[in-house]
């Protein structure tokens, strides 16, 4: 189901499989996600439903966290450290060259839907500033050539 439009009937089943947990929204959330990657906004009243809350405190939670995509992303995330650490070493610049080289903003995706660029706040990868991440793999001391050659041979 990945990357499709899950349907009513998917979204109920996912939401049913975290019932079980304490304080479900997150999990709920994460469970849709990894099966859909993104969570619909249909899935937004049948959450809410199911929790007896209201779609603006479901939606509320879901936009609080970056984690949670609205849309798909690309077949290629690539995430670009906005800490401190990084932007004291050179990543606004980067990030501003990345973003710029595919024509998006932060959190878009190209329109061939190959790349989604994602801010992110530590990669843990501080004293080696600045930090991305490209697919799974951590880049440490980025630059735009280092993410370019990353993205190659991540395609």
């Amino acid at each position: 189901m990945r990357h499709s439009d899950p349907t009513a009937d998917d979204i109920t089943t996912l939401i049913e499989t975290q019932m079980h947990l304490e304080g479900p929204l997150l999990p709920i959330f994460h469970a849709i996600q990894d099966a859909c990657g993104f969570v619909p906004e249909s899935a937004l009243p049948l959450i809410a439903g199911r929790l007896n809350l209201t779609v603006a405190e479901v939606h509320g939670v879901m936009s609080f966290y970056h984690d949670f995509r609205k849309t798909p992303a690309g077949k290629l995330v690539v995430r670009i450290c906005r800490a401190e650490a990084c932007q004291s070493m050179g990543g606004s610049a980067l990030s501003a060259a990345v973003l710029d080289k595919l024509g998006l903003d932060w959190g878009d995706t190209t329109a061939d839907g190959a790349v989604t660029v994602e801010a992110v706040y530590c990669l843990g990868l501080c004293a080696c500033a600045p930090a991305a991440m490209v697919g799974d793999t951590l880049i440490a001391r980025a630059n735009v050539p280092r993410l370019e050659r990353a993205m190659e041979g991540a395609a």
